[in-house]
């Protein structure tokens, strides 16, 4: 059964589209979204309007993985990415959504994320621990200025 829903709000001192393209690109995501002490392969990423995805996270310390994909339901360049999450692990069965949100502020950009349908045998407050490493590995990612 899928009950779990994660709410999160950052601003990052960064442009939208910086942080679009870091949903977006292989390499990026590949960087900052595994949460500390794993790693991120990027199977595919056809990332267009029912593209899709897969990818998978290996715990550096024990060396297990686990595997996830989707598919891209909307993109709204520098503003909107909703996507679906499915587990290939059958003990956690269900579908999610996230929507991650992009507007800009004056300051950077504010970035709303909401994950739906997170499997009821994960705890959500493990959720938001890794979401929250997964962010600040993001605004490390998207928020300096290094020049050519």
């Amino acid at each position: 059964m899928t009950t779990g829903t994660i709410h999160l709000h950052r601003v990052l001192h960064a442009t939208p589209e910086r942080i679009y393209r870091a949903f977006l690109e292989p390499d990026a995501i590949a960087k900052w979204l595994p949460p500390y002490g794993f790693t991120c392969q990027v199977h595919h990423m056809d990332a267009h309007v029912g593209g899709t995805y897969k990818m998978s996270f290996r715990n550096f310390g024990t060396g297990n993985s686990h595997s996830f994909g989707g598919e891209y339901v909307e993109l709204v360049p520098f503003e909107k990415i909703r996507y679906s999450d499915r587990f290939d692990n059958p003990n956690l069965p269900g579908q999610m959504h996230a929507t991650i949100s992009l507007r800009p502020v004056s300051c950077g950009t504010e970035l709303t994320i909401v994950q739906e349908g997170v499997p009821e045998v994960i705890p959500v407050e493990m959720c938001y621990l890794g979401w929250q490493e997964s962010l600040v590995q993001l605004a490390k990612l998207v928020e300096p200025k290094i020049p050519d």
